[in-house]
């Protein structure tokens, strides 16, 4: 997955990235968005949109959100 979206998306939801991604593969969740691991081609352009900074890649994705990442993955099983 290269990229992924952590707790600030919850309950906020501003759509900026999705509007972005030039592949579609942010999908809306029922409390956040998600990044299909798939799909993403690790381009950068929702990590720069996004109002909340809610937005990593993987291997950035601060220690007290590691857990999104594997929700993020979750989402698209």
């Amino acid at each position: 997955m290269a990229f992924v979206i952590v707790s600030p998306c919850i309950d906020e939801k501003a759509a900026d990235c999705v509007e972005t991604c030039p592949v579609d593969c942010i999908h809306e969740g029922e409390d956040q968005y998600y990044i299909d691991p798939d799909t993403c081609i690790d381009c950068g352009a929702c990590e720069a949109v996004c109002p909340v900074s809610a937005i990593f890649q993987e291997d950035f994705v601060p220690d007290d959100e590691k857990s999104f990442i594997q929700k993020n993955a979750d989402f698209f099983k």
